[in-house]
């Protein structure tokens, strides 16, 4: 409700200190500093952006560089070890930078590098992690941890693309054990685009996820130090199990007739 938003926060500044989880599991993500979930960020400015969708006024998490969210998941139903799962997120391919790292997903529970397939969440931005990339971005992309991967390998993926509207959206998901796949649309209209569709990289698997949620932020990240990246996150889910194309499919056409902007 933009109206008791706008009310609320008339005259003085706001900050969005928790994202609401809505799936019942109570995963709500706290910012990661001080009065928050611990840490070193301080949490986004809630007024920062405002646009319309579904027909009505409503604000972006708009993400600069010391902001970010975290949630331990692990026991409240967020897939962990080899278990699958998918995720979405809607963003912005016009707030973006290479800090380390935007990514909504499956993170540490340590906040700590914890090795090869301890993270399997989405990344977007112009981070050229290994190097070789092709264009300037911004690329969905996937950290699994010890890198943002393009596809299969830490070869540049030629099937890659930048997506540089204004609203995109960015899937991903991973079957624990062997497979996983990248996708990037435009938020307002159109089909997905597959990115990837194969094998994990040598050394993921198996995935050893961890079961914490990570929202504006890198899995090492920001316990101990701040978070360095900026995007913007509109929408977004992570579920239980590989979701199917078709599935992933009717999110896309569903979040089109919704009317971004």
């Amino acid at each position: 409700n933009a109206a008791a938003q706008d009310s609320f926060c008339a005259g003085t500044t706001c900050v969005i200190t928790v994202v609401y989880d809505q799936s019942g599991h109570g995963n709500d993500v706290a910012y990661q500093g001080p009065g928050g979930a611990g840490g070193r960020d301080t949490p986004a400015t809630a007024t920062s952006e405002s646009l319309t969708v579904g027909g009505g006024k409503a604000y972006s998490l708009y993400i600069k560089p010391g902001n970010s969210y975290w949630r331990d998941g692990h026991l409240t139903g967020v897939p962990t070890g080899t278990a699958p799962e998918g995720m979405y997120m809607i963003t912005s391919g016009t707030h973006v930078n290479s800090g380390c790292c935007f990514d909504y997903g499956n993170s540490e529970t340590t906040r700590k590098a914890d090795g090869a397939g301890a993270m399997d969440a989405i990344y977007f931005g112009t981070s050229c992690w290994f190097g070789g990339c092709s264009g300037s971005g911004p690329w969905v992309q996937a950290d699994l941890e010890y890198g943002l991967y393009p596809g299969g390998s830490s070869s540049w993926n030629p099937n890659q693309r930048a997506f540089t509207s204004k609203f995109v959206t960015a899937m991903l998901k991973n079957n624990g054990t062997s497979r996983f796949a990248i996708k990037g649309g435009n938020a307002q209209s159109g089909a997905m685009t597959t990115l990837w569709d194969g094998a994990l990289p040598r050394g993921y698997s198996p995935m050893r996820k961890q079961g914490a949620i990570i929202l504006g932020s890198g899995g090492d990240c920001c316990a101990t130090n701040t978070n360095l990246s900026q995007g913007t996150f509109y929408e977004g889910a992570i579920v239980s199990g590989y979701p199917s194309d078709a599935t992933e499919n009717a999110v896309q056409a569903d979040v089109t007739s919704a009317g971004y902007r």
